[in-house]
């Protein structure tokens, strides 16, 4: 039975610039069927949260560019799960209006906040890891996060060292964030075996993360706490522009989880499920179905003599 306290953020605000020509600002990487599945990318990760959480507690925070985008690719989402951005502003504002909000609904809300254009290969393991730290989050006032078994010394992704202890519960006590070492770095923190790969998914209790924002973004939390009333209204847009207008760009990562880590409430469950963030052509090359040459092929495409390449056509 699924728990109707456990709520799901997707942002998917981003315009996949490193996709062009395919991505564009009018029509992003996420609403793109990008590995040839048959589903976009919103379309599988939010299909993933809905086989565990309840589909009415799924949100999505998006561009109001976007809303229309939205409702056809999941038309099961009402108009007040897809929060509108009049404008970008990182992720701790994405984050902060989707807090702020379901909190007014529901003050015991546990939520799992993630990217809405990752690939997670094993499924079930990637349930069980977030069903862990939601559960967490209900008990204790910690910030969650999931880091990634680290594959190989990548310098393009945030590395996270946590603290073993004896415990075993499945989760550890951060110790240090690192953002996109040096390789020499990255090479050391693979071999230590205590550093994991920071995912971008978050996991906390409306009342942590409410407090967290009050604690380390008093500014931010201030902006959409005093717009409480206007939530699930006709007068949320016009409040929402107002306070986009106003509050400044900062991340989750810099805003909040460096800051909340300084106070040694931060945890992470380190885990392998199958993820990339699918941020280049060349990591969707990787993850797609090749041929003996190393061609990744989608659509009407005849290879004569090449090899290793990523071809994708209507």
């Amino acid at each position: 039975m699924q728990n109707q306290n456990h709520y799901v953020i997707i942002m998917a605000g981003g315009i996949g610039s490193r996709f062009w020509p395919m991505s564009r600002a009018a029509f992003p990487k996420q609403f793109h069927d990008i590995l040839g599945t048959g589903k976009t990318l919103i379309q599988d990760t939010f299909d993933r949260f809905a086989s565990f959480v309840p589909a009415d507690n799924i949100y999505v925070v998006t561009n109001e560019r976007y809303f229309d985008l939205v409702k056809e690719q999941i038309p099961a989402m009402s108009d007040d799960q897809i929060l509108l951005e009049p404008v970008g502003r990182n992720t701790a504002p994405c984050v902060a209006y989707a807090a702020y909000k379901i909190n007014k609904i529901n003050p015991n809300a546990t939520f799992v906040v993630a990217p809405s254009d990752h690939l997670i290969q094993k499924e079930e393991v990637f349930k069980q890891k977030i069903l862990l730290g939601l559960e967490a989050c209900e008990k204790e006032d910690i910030i969650m996060t999931l880091g990634i078994t680290p594959s190989r010394p990548d310098t393009g992704y945030g590395y996270i060292q946590f603290i073993e202890d004896e415990k075993d519960n499945g989760y550890y006590q951060v110790n240090t964030f690192t953002e996109k070492p040096k390789l020499k770095v990255a090479k050391d923190f693979v071999e230590s075996g205590d550093y994991v790969w920071n995912a971008g998914i978050f996991l906390f209790s409306a009342k942590t993360i409410t407090t967290a924002f009050t604690n380390y973004l008093p500014d931010m939390a201030e902006q959409f706490s005093g717009i409480v009333d206007a939530y699930y209204t006709e007068g949320e847009k016009a409040a929402i522009a107002e306070t986009y207008a106003v509050c400044k760009n900062e991340s989750m990562d810099y805003g909040i989880m460096e800051e909340a880590d300084k106070d040694d409430i931060v945890f992470v469950i380190p885990a392998d499920f199958g993820w990339s963030d699918l941020g280049t052509w060349g990591s969707v090359h990787a993850n797609s179905q090749r041929d003996a040459h190393e061609n990744a092929l989608q659509g009407n495409v005849i290879m004569y003599e090449g090899g290793n390449n990523m071809i994708k056509t209507d």
